[in-house]
């Protein structure tokens, strides 16, 4: 059961991901990856949320499986995040890149601390 709740999680996530890129880029004429950057933030706030849920609200582990390893395993995307960094850093987009790079890691980090702290506070 656990592997069919990541499976199906993963078919709900990647898509998502795709779609919410498309979506972010669209708006925005730039080489700044503002789609996997949009993307990463949220899977990070997503998971804090359900890693409080879990440790503070008896989450069903099958559900913590579904959502945040399957859909948000999915979702997220360390992989483009570092060939995206890379590719800005060999156009010599350097600012870009290392503004993707602390920004999202410096986000991401926020993100998945406010997720926590607002279930755990709920």
């Amino acid at each position: 059961m656990p592997v069919l709740m990541v499976f199906l999680g993963g078919m709900v996530g990647a898509p998502l991901r795709f779609l919410t890129d498309r979506a972010v880029q669209r708006r925005h004429d730039s080489v700044f990856p503002w789609g996997t950057l949009v993307i990463n933030v949220t899977g990070s706030f997503v998971l804090g949320a359900l890693g409080a849920a879990s440790a503070h609200h008896h989450l069903v582990p099958d559900l913590g499986l579904l959502l945040g390893t399957g859909v948000c395993g999915g979702f997220t995307t360390f992989s483009t995040f570092s060939y995206e960094t890379v590719r800005l850093m060999e156009d010599g987009s350097l600012a870009e890149a290392g503004l993707n790079a602390v920004g999202s890691l410096g986000l991401g980090l926020a993100a998945a601390a406010l997720g926590y702290a607002l279930l755990t506070w709920l």
